[in-house]
């Protein structure tokens, strides 16, 4: 992260006054020593706040197969095994505004995301802070859910190479529109210090609508408490997370799990009460994460489990960013996210190892996926993958991860997946970040 200091600004604005007096004679007539004072200086203190940062994440794979579906940077075009993509490239601006007294009371953030497929907005938000207590502050625009640890860690500090399958089916990416309500002890004293507490309302689509389609929005908050030291090597923090959701769906067909004892399927409501109606979408989350000091750097353990109720159609499980004329179906889903992280040898190297797994319909497993008339897709399969891979920090601003991800399917009664698909996925990435 990068902040403009007076003294470089200073030299820059000096030298673009002298290499531009030739061509502006009248500023010769101005005392240099009155136009710092009167222009420059209250030019340089309108910025000094500003504070620029991002960074680059250009990256080569290797697919097991070509044209395979994937969760690592996008699925692979028909005829492509292997690629050369900007996984990510983004570019943040944050200006702080604080009082007489050095205290932050408003902050603006932007973000851009720019990559060879599109360039889009990131984050677009504000930050008031209360300033007597200062316990309380109000977000308002695009900003990051309040909702577990993977979603919120930044990606540029990502050990793995993406967030895991669950969450990247439910929440559509880390950010959406909304405005939350923030606990948090800004004096660092006392037991409230460990304390955040962040509590909001979202559209609920994310950044793969371009707008809100119906009245139903997300409440969301988490409850976190920052690393705590409980001995002279460990430092443990952990939060639990919930969202209380639903969507309005454009269709009279609502599709319900229906168990007989004999037969497992779906069953189908067909009132025309369901146009527009309330369907659910309700996430529990916990979390813990579990960092062990040593001479060589240090060992880390995270660990967080998401379950609930999720609405979606019969061909995907992933949040609709748009009004649905087809059928929605509500399942009950479960996934969970496992690191270990462990340098070697110093600071610089570090091996990591990550299972995640996504099922997202748990009242239903392997064969009875696909059978007639259960109405269960390939929409219903459980995954799990097991991440391998190293990350080698060159400097504070450069990193490059390796990393193999083992991707594995149920069996089903799906013609296409009767065994496990060939998808797994190796990347390469370089990051420099600022």
């Amino acid at each position: 992260m990068i902040k403009f200091t007076l003294r470089a600004i200073y030299t820059i604005i000096i030298c673009l006054f002298v290499l531009t007096s030739s061509a502006q004679r009248y500023l010769t007539d101005i005392d240099s020593v009155f136009f710092i004072k009167d222009t420059v200086r209250p030019f340089i203190k309108r910025f000094e706040n500003l504070v620029f940062s991002g960074y680059l994440q250009p990256q080569f794979q290797i697919a097991a197969k070509k044209g395979i579906n994937s969760f690592n940077g996008g699925n692979f075009d028909p005829n492509v095994s292997n690629r050369f993509i900007i996984r990510r490239a983004r570019f943040k601006t944050e200006y702080n505004s604080p009082d007489k007294n050095g205290f932050n009371i408003a902050k603006f953030t932007f973000q851009l995301d720019a990559t060879e497929k599109k360039i889009s907005i990131n984050e677009a938000n504000v930050t008031v802070f209360e300033s007597k207590w200062k316990l309380f502050s109000v977000s308002a625009g695009m900003m990051e859910r309040p909702f577990g640890y993977e979603l919120k860690l930044s990606s540029s500090r990502q050990e793995a190479d993406e967030r895991g399958r669950m969450s990247q089916t439910l929440m559509n990416g880390e950010v959406d529109l909304g405005a939350t309500l923030s606990l948090e002890n800004k004096k660092g004293k006392g037991l409230m210090k460990y304390l955040k507490i962040e509590s909001g309302f979202f559209n609920g689509q994310g950044l793969t609508g371009t707008k809100d389609f119906d009245s139903y929005k997300d409440l969301i908050s988490r409850a976190n408490i920052k690393p705590i030291t409980v001995s002279k090597n460990i430092i443990l923090s952990g939060g639990i997370s919930i969202l209380g959701g639903g969507l309005a769906g454009g269709s009279k067909y609502v599709y319900k799990f229906k168990n007989t004892g004999s037969l497992k399927y779906f069953d189908i409501d067909s009132s025309i009460a369901n146009i527009g109606k309330k369907t659910p979408r309700k996430y529990y989350g916990a979390d813990v994460q579990v960092i062990i000091k040593h001479k060589t750097g240090t060992t880390e353990l995270r660990a967080e489990y998401w379950k609930g109720t999720q609405t979606a159609t019969i061909s995907s499980s992933a949040t609709p960013s748009e009004l649905l004329k087809e059928p929605l179906f509500i399942r009950s889903f479960n996934g969970a996210f496992f690191y270990f992280l462990q340098n070697i040898v110093n600071k610089k190297h570090q091996i990591g190892i990550k299972y995640d797994w996504y099922d997202p319909n748990t009242k239903v497993k392997k064969s009875e996926i696909g059978k007639a008339g259960s109405n269960f897709t390939a929409a219903d399969i459980r995954y799990g993958t097991i991440g391998v891979g190293y990350n080698y920090y060159i400097n504070d601003n450069v990193k490059l991860l390796l990393w193999y991800s083992f991707v594995k399917n149920e069996s089903t009664s799906l013609n296409t997946y009767i065994s496990d698909l060939k998808d797994n996925v190796f990347t390469c990435r370089l990051q420099f970040r600022f």
